[in-house]
């Protein structure tokens, strides 16, 4: 009986029927796993130059449009039309615009004020119109759901919120009328 039972054991460990299953059983969630983060991380920074031109090419618009005073839902929606990809724009955009002394050292919050979906709605953090010849920061954040939220991209940028922010921000001198 056991000479039997050896005997098997030895038939099937020489059998090579399955190892390509095993070996595509083991490798491939791993490959899977790369090739979704590398789609997240492809989105993310398509999602981050969206922004990111969105803001310059508003920003341009205030610094040649002179004479106008452009208000906070003005900003935000000139930027949101151009940000083609950010999902819910509206709702998920924050800006601040902060008065600065071109002479002293530039004093803006080292985190930026983004969208807290679990809190009711704050009012604008800090925004104020610039005058003839000041200096002017503008930040906008947005927050972004993950494509894949399970993948390891996803995962390690999401907060306690499902989400991740993107930043964008840029300095410009309101020129004279």
């Amino acid at each position: 009986m056991m000479r039997r039972l050896i005997s098997a054991l030895n038939k099937l460990h020489r059998q090579e029927d399955g190892s390509v299953t095993v070996e595509f059983a083991i490798v491939f969630p791993a490959i899977l796993f790369l090739i979704l983060s590398g789609v997240e991380l492809g989105l993310v920074t398509l999602k981050h130059a969206q922004l990111e031109r969105a803001v310059d090419l508003t920003v341009r618009d205030i610094r040649l449009n002179t004479g106008i005073d452009p208000q906070h839902d003005d900003i935000k929606s000139l930027i949101c039309s151009r940000a083609g990809f950010i999902g819910n724009c509206e709702a998920n955009l924050r800006l601040e615009m902060i008065r600065q002394d071109p002479f002293s050292s530039i004093s803006v919050p080292a985190t930026p004020d983004c969208t807290d979906l679990s809190e009711v709605a704050r009012p604008v953090r800090t925004f104020q119109n610039g005058l003839e010849n000041e200096l002017m920061v503008l930040r906008a954040c947005a927050k972004i759901s993950p494509v894949f939220p399970t993948s390891a991209m996803g995962k390690a940028l999401v907060n306690d919120e499902g989400q991740y922010a993107l930043t964008a921000t840029t300095v410009f001198v309101q020129e004279p009328s």
